[in-house]
């Protein structure tokens, strides 16, 4: 890890912030792109001179640019780009008591953010990571994306949540293959329950019922495994058009 550039997307909490961490820690540079009122700021006060902020939608191709151009200009690379900005919502696809049907609005808001701004990222960066110079295996750089495991076995209500998370399991083979000949692996993880900020703000007896569900170690996920995983990724270049299941042998009950 030591000298490498990366980009993280939803840096400033849960998933994210625990990569950003990390790679700091191993010795990257880390450029953290969340919204401009997230804790990206303070974040990279914590880190030192090893971590940047640039506020970014993930819909936003001129934001992704923008981050793109700073990365250029500071470092001159991109070595590896994690994928790890995302929204859910919860809400049956007809509510039998309000006799109201799931908003169209909101499913089409959580593809925009999680499918298109995974996509719109993945392909502004690209062009950036094809520069450096190959190493001995003809790798150029990883690409990490977040799916979930709500992708295989949602839940009740997460019909629009699901489907996000299931569209970047089917991308994740196809990018792959395009970016073979260039030398860019790419690779997503599908995390179970972790202890993260959406997690954190249900009851403590939600918190403790979800846990047991875990067949083990029966608990929350810490964002420091998943950001463990994404090293081991980074460093195992034989890892590549993989789905990863990071969740403690969890398989959620409807």
């Amino acid at each position: 890890m030591n000298g490498l550039v990366a980009l993280v997307t939803g840096g400033a909490s849960g998933l994210g912030l625990g990569v950003v961490r990390r790679f700091v820690k191993e010795g990257a540079k880390v450029v953290l792109a969340d919204l401009p009122n997230s804790k990206g700021n303070d974040i990279v006060k914590e880190c030192g001179d090893s971590a940047i902020f640039t506020p970014m939608n993930v819909t936003s191709s001129d934001d992704i640019n923008a981050a793109v151009n700073t990365i250029d200009k500071k470092f001159g690379k991109l070595d590896v780009l994690v994928n790890a900005a995302g929204i859910a919502c919860a809400h049956k696809i007809y509510n039998f008591i309000t006799n109201k049907p799931h908003m169209i609005e909101d499913f089409q808001n959580i593809q925009n953010v999680n499918v298109t701004g995974t996509f719109n990222v993945i392909r502004l960066c690209v062009p950036l990571i094809y520069k450096n110079k190959p190493n001995n295996d003809g790798q150029r750089g990883v690409i990490i994306n977040t799916a979930s495991i709500a992708a295989f076995e949602g839940q009740m209500g997460q019909v629009a949540y699901s489907a996000s998370k299931g569209a970047i399991v089917g991308m994740t083979l196809p990018l792959a293959r395009d970016l073979a000949q260039p030398g860019i692996r790419v690779v997503t993880i599908a995390p179970g329950i972790f202890d993260t900020p959406l997690l954190g703000s249900l009851p403590e007896k939600v918190r403790t019922f979800l846990m047991k569900t875990v067949p083990f170690p029966s608990r929350l996920g810490n964002p420091d495994e998943f950001a463990k995983l994404t090293q081991h990724i980074v460093e195992n270049s034989y890892i590549n058009g993989e789905v990863i299941r990071l969740d403690g042998a969890l398989r959620m009950p409807s």
